[in-house]
């Protein structure tokens, strides 16, 4: 077993480079040597564009058996939905409004799974974890979307149909590069080498540029507001997501690197994406900025924490 401060090293090379490309895009974006529209093309070219690319090739080149893992799939379906019953029962118990409850319940199980937690991943266990995780991320995501719309429409009392959000997901460039992977994955078509070369210079760019971006999203002045609420959300996203998804997957068998990767992508901060639908639907977007925006401060340690407890029991 490795010594604790080479684990410790491992833990720093996994989480190091993701908070500093958050903070180099922080700071760009704060003395505006990078704006809004750049981070608003770059976020488009990362999911419309080059994050799917990145998944294509990465599946398009493994066993079928590494991206299509079932008990993964298993586990995190039975995590959003304990997740899902913890902060509804936190939420009934410790915040007064419906709005409020709606916002700190989508915070608090809706991960960063498309940013953070694939470049945590990545980070880990290079293409490997890459392919692992690619399928598992890809259900996870179209689970979340539909569940954000039925919970924010019952606690903002709003009226957003289910099915444009359905037709979107169908729509979802990540979806549709996961999805035409997995056949040639299968059936271990080889593609033109034009193919692979120039998928991967867009897979290349796509960590990189959506972290900066992910980073100038980040916005700190009204932090101090609705810090409590907040809070909840962010106990929920970074402690007790990670702990229950971990101990569920355990429990179902995994171990290694898929174990690791469950882990990771639990373990990350709460999704840009949350923010951005409470505020088309009326709600609290000061509090969901502020859930973001402190849980991923929160997030970068404490994964370090759980990757150097993890390794010395060698769970991952």
């Amino acid at each position: 077993m490795a010594s604790f401060l080479e684990q410790l090293s491992f833990s720093f090379g996994v989480t190091g480079p993701v908070l500093a490309l958050l903070l180099i895009g922080y700071f760009l974006k704060k003395i505006r040597f990078i704006n809004d529209t750049f981070v608003e093309v770059g976020t488009k070219l990362v999911f419309n564009v080059t994050l799917p690319a990145l998944l294509f090739i990465t599946i398009s080149r493994v066993e079928f058996s590494q991206a299509a893992n079932s008990t993964m799939l298993i586990a995190g379906l039975i995590a959003t939905a304990v997740m899902l019953l913890i902060m509804l029962v936190a939420a009934l118990v410790f915040i007064n409004t419906d709005v409020e409850r709606g916002v700190v319940i989508h915070a608090g199980y809706r991960a960063n799974m498309g940013v953070i937690g694939l470049a945590f991943c990545v980070n880990a266990y290079g293409d490997k974890g890459l392919a692992i995780v690619s399928l598992y991320l890809a259900i996870l995501t179209m689970l979340y979307n539909v569940i954000a719309v039925v919970l924010l429409n019952h606690f903002f009392h709003a009226q957003r149909a289910l099915w444009p959000s359905i037709v979107g997901i169908v729509k979802n460039p990540l979806i549709i590069g996961i999805m035409l992977a997995l056949p040639v994955s299968y059936f271990q078509i080889p593609l033109p080498q034009l193919v692979v070369q120039t998928g991967q210079y867009f897979a290349n760019m796509t960590l990189p540029l959506a972290l900066l971006c992910t980073g100038a999203t980040l916005s700190f002045v009204r932090l101090k507001l609705d810090l409590s609420v907040a809070g909840i959300a962010v106990i929920g996203k970074c402690i007790v997501a990670p702990v229950v998804t971990t101990l569920i997957a355990y429990g179902l068998g995994l171990r290694d690197a898929q174990l690791g990767v469950v882990f990771l992508m639990a373990a990350a901060p709460t999704a840009v994406a949350s923010y951005v639908m409470v505020r088309s639907m009326g709600g609290n977007a000061s509090l969901a900025a502020n859930a973001v925006a402190l849980s991923t401060l929160v997030s970068i340690p404490l994964v370090s924490a759980g990757i150097v407890i993890m390794r010395q029991a060698a769970l991952m």
